[in-house]
């Protein structure tokens, strides 16, 4: 389904082998936290999604982790930016903007971190909303 779905808005999008459940549970031991439904059925399907440009709109499971973990860190960023607790961020636009869902209070929706601003602004209805325009777009397409 997800491949499908992000194949229909770029026929050239490229995809990885899919994610095992162990590696998906780990995943989760890891960050301490569980994956949102949505993403662990698209990380069954593909490990990440990249475009013809090798933009990491969807970043392979390792990524997810190590980023995450690098965010949540309270030593990371403190006086730059405010807390990233309440995302899970999954992919990028390839200038720094990172795409996350957030994490509490739980909600479908997908924001957009501008790294320069450090603001949060809302991306996406969901998943497959997020596949479909940011696949679709070009450069700052939530804007």
């Amino acid at each position: 389904m997800w491949k499908e779905a992000a194949a229909a808005s770029l026929p050239d999008a490229r995809f990885r082998p899919p994610v095992e459940p162990p590696a998906l549970a780990e995943a989760e031991r890891r960050l301490g936290r569980s994956l949102p439904p949505r993403l662990i059925a698209l990380l069954s399907e593909t490990d990440g999604i990249t475009d013809p440009h090798g933009t990491d709109v969807v970043w392979p499971l390792d990524r997810i982790v190590e980023q995450n973990l690098l965010f949540w860190s309270p030593d990371a960023f403190p006086d730059l930016y405010m807390p990233f607790d309440p995302l899970l961020f999954f992919g990028g636009n390839g200038g720094g903007d990172q795409f996350a869902f957030v994490l509490t209070p739980e909600r479908p929706d997908i924001f957009v971190w501008d790294h320069e601003t450090d603001s949060r602004v809302w991306a996406a209805g969901g998943l497959k909303d997020y596949l479909s325009r940011a696949l679709a777009g070009g450069g700052d397409w939530w804007r």
